[in-house]
């Protein structure tokens, strides 16, 4: 395709719109004045613009916005159909590295939502279905989105939308003018767009799909002057300087004649580039979820400083690095590179800052809308400029299971980056010494200390477990409403924490399988793994050490740090001394209640009291209320005491892909939970013989079934996963009241089943 030599005049083949609705343009002039307006043929529509700031005190900022409007049903009478609206918008401030979100939706929301989970056809997790019914059926959503408070006004015959005072309006002079507002007034904007450039069509001459694969028309205002004010913390900030980007589309579905008529799960990277040299450029690449990311839509559009533009569909627009978000635990590109041979053009894509995640139930589970800085040349000659980046719908994480994964995965990496198999000097002083002391390192063998104490560390990590105690101190943070992110390398320390009593436990139950694989012990013998386990509990420190934290809240961290270890070591012993010389009375009366008790407090001291730690300092990062921290504690100590009582059952019943073997318990003489509950419930006889198999420490696997058989028979198993449930429930039910509803609350409400319904 050649520029045109008419910027509002773009070329489009006889019949390729044909098929289409008929509000949608035709061929030849395009009138702005009609199709800026919403169409009636329209299933799903938005209005989307954003600008790049500059204001008169230094301030560097960013903002976009998008106002929706999408059909979702009939009206049972006229048969018009049913409108929800929501909109969108963020403020970027560069300079400080924040990232301000708002998102509204429809008041019909909640029960759109309900009818989507009632019809069977949502793909994500039962357990966060249940969670999100839960939610939606108080007649809310969950945090960070918010209900619109009043009726939407979409004018038809111009250019008007006013979505709970979050206005889009073209002024007569040809304008448009942009009103965006916060609930918290943290910020807001009043901003003028004048258009400087004329419309230009995207995709096959306007022609894109959209979400779902619909057939979508797509047109851009490329370049608008920009002048007004925005609001930051009750700081009124004059634009100084300020460019923006306007873009329309509207579609409907299943009437295009190109496609094949497969529903689609569309996939998406988008950019907007505005370059000093007067520039602009757009790549708009889709990929098929549901055809293993086949590329279905690939185009580039690069307009001259007259306007003139020209599209190419050969080019690479490749991601280089990446950044994992600590709520919603997806990956996102952060760095790109894009090359259009053809227009000579090479551009160097970076975020601003990573941390530009966009959390609303209008994606799943969000996307990622930032501000990006470009450099690169065109013909020969150095560029530079700002865009944004949208990058949305790449492999959503759609179950808990996938959603736990993904939190290893990224507890692993953290714990790859403290802990290096093969260490810096750099790191090793770290490790070893510290920055002023280096003399402590002289003599030292890196490769000799790798083998001897970061090797068996990492052999049980790098095995993978369950990981939700890392997630605990996050997911409190962001559930009081602070920010997790700076704390994502924190994952390292409770996985520490855990492994490292799961080494030293090991040798002292003779374990010999951990995670699938051969204990520490077993593979580098006791003295090295006891040294290793023991290690495990001192490296969190270097991360502390390395913080923002003031010194009045790493006083805290340490507290609530070595309170843990106390608690923990207190149970650890007690389980080794173990009931042994409480049972001979036990079994003659009949009475497990004291037993219960006791291995209860050891559960609670070695499992309850670290994970409720980890909430507690989760409440106190997220500066959360007095109310709220006791209530998190709470949460997670029945949390942590339920997941050890399952534990002590699926010893019983078995675990998942083995990792136990099926009465290891029995087999090392160990008084569980389930034996305390059978000795209220078994005769005398069957106590005893009970007993005589659990003392003997059998390793006969028909006495083990045998035993296994009769915790069964008297409901002792089954009534220990019923005091889990009840733990937890009450405890959530306590919580439930003190936090607000949102995605992280979600999340945690599925987990409670998931710990009580796990089978690993």
């Amino acid at each position: 395709m050649t520029p045109s030599e008419s910027p509002n005049f773009l070329e489009t083949p006889p019949t390729r719109l044909a098929g289409y609705p008929g509000d949608w343009p035709g061929d030849g002039e395009f009138n702005l004045a009609i199709h800026e307006l919403p169409h009636a043929s329209s299933t799903n529509e938005w209005w989307y613009v954003n600008s790049h700031l500059t204001t008169e005190d230094g301030g560097r900022f960013s903002v976009f916005a998008s106002f929706f409007r999408l059909v979702v049903g009939a009206d049972e009478q006229s048969g018009n159909p049913l409108y929800a609206y929501s909109v969108t918008w963020g403020m970027v401030d560069a300079n400080n590295q924040t990232y301000l979100t708002t998102s509204l939706v429809d008041r019909c929301a909640p029960q759109v939502g309900l009818k989507i989970l009632d019809s069977g056809t949502s793909q994500t997790d039962p357990l966060l279905q249940r969670a999100l019914r839960e939610v939606l059926a108080k007649d809310n959503v969950p945090l960070p989105d918010r209900l619109l408070k009043n009726n939407v006004f979409v004018n038809p015959q111009k250019l008007e939308l006013d979505f709970d005072g979050n206005q889009f309006v073209k002024l007569d002079d040809g304008c448009y003018k942009l009103k965006l507002l916060r609930e918290d007034c943290k910020a807001s904007c009043e901003i003028l767009f004048k258009p400087e450039k004329p419309v230009i069509r995207h995709g096959d001459s306007g022609v894109v799909q959209g979400p779902t694969g619909e057939g979508m028309f797509y047109y851009f205002i490329p370049r608008c002057a920009v002048t007004g004010k925005i609001t930051l913390d009750n700081r009124c900030l004059n634009i100084k300087k300020g460019r923006g980007w306007y873009d329309h589309e509207f579609g409907k579905p299943n009437q295009q004649p190109a496609f094949d008529g497969i529903e689609q799960d569309i996939a998406w990277n988008w950019i907007s580039v505005q370059l000093e040299n007067g520039y602009e450029i757009s790549v708009y690449d889709l990929f098929d979820n549901n055809k293993d990311g086949q590329r279905c839509g690939h185009w580039a559009i690069v307009i001259d400083p007259k306007g003139n533009w020209q599209n190419y569909s050969e080019f690479t627009f490749q991601p280089l690095k990446t950044w994992t978000s600590s709520r919603t635990f997806t990956v996102y590109p952060i760095q790109w590179q894009l090359e259009i041979p053809d227009a000579k053009l090479s551009l160097s894509v970076n975020a601003d800052f990573p941390a530009q995640e966009f959390i609303t139930i209008i994606s799943k589970p969000a996307f990622w809308e930032g501000r990006v800085t470009v450099t690169g040349d065109l013909n020969g000659m150095a560029i530079a400029g700002l865009g944004f980046i949208e990058r949305s719908n790449f492999k959503p994480v759609e179950s808990l299971k996938e959603f736990l994964e993904a939190v290893g995965q990224e507890t692993r990496q953290a714990i790859q980056t403290l802990l290096p198999l093969t260490p810096t000097h750099r790191k090793m002083q770290q490790l070893v010494a510290r920055e002023d002391r280096d003399r402590d390192l002289e003599g030292l063998d890196f490769e000799q200390y790798n083998r001897a104490l970061i090797q068996p560390i990492r052999d049980i990590i790098d095995r993978g477990g369950k990981s939700w105690r890392s997630y605990a101190l996050l997911a409190c943070i962001d559930l009081v409403g602070g920010n997790s992110h700076p704390f994502l390398a924190w994952l390292a320390v409770p996985e520490l924490l855990h492994v490292g009593s799961l080494i030293v436990d090991d040798v002292e139950d003779r374990s010999q399988v951990r995670r699938g694989g051969l204990s520490c012990h077993e593979l580098y013998g006791e003295a090295l793994a006891i040294n290793a386990g023991s290690a495990c509990y001192f490296f969190g420190e270097i991360l502390l050490r390395d913080s923002q934290l003031s010194d009045p809240e790493k006083l805290k961290v340490y507290e609530v740090y070595f309170e843990t270890l106390r608690s923990a070591h207190a149970g650890q012993a007690i389980d080794i001394d173990g009931f042994s010389q409480l049972m001979p009375e036990i079994v003659k009366q009949g009475n497990g209640e004291l037993l219960e008790k006791r291995i209860l407090a050891v559960h609670r001291l070695k499992s309850a009291v670290p994970a409720s730690s980890l909430a507690r300092l989760g409440g106190i990062l997220g500066k959360g209320t007095t109310a709220q921290i006791e209530g998190l504690e709470n949460y997670f100590e029945a949390l942590g005491l339920a997941f050890q009582i399952i534990d002590d059952v699926l010893n019983l019943r078995g675990f998942e892909k083995d990792l136990k073997s099926r009465g290891e318990d029995i087999s090392a003489g160990k008084i569980t939970l389930p034996i305390a509950k059978a000795m209220s419930r078994l005769t005398l006889e069957e106590r005893q013989k009970l007993w005589e198999v659990l003392s003997s420490k059998s390793t006969e696997p028909y006495a083990i079934a045998a035993a296994i058989e009769q915790l069964e028979r008297c409901g002792a198993i089954q009534a220990c996963h019923q005091q889990a449930t009840e733990l937890v429930e009450s405890a959530w039910q306590q919580l439930d009241a003190l936090v607000p509803d949102s995605d992280v609350k979600i999340r945690l409400r599925a987990f409670s089943w998931y710990v009580l319904e796990r089978h690993y």
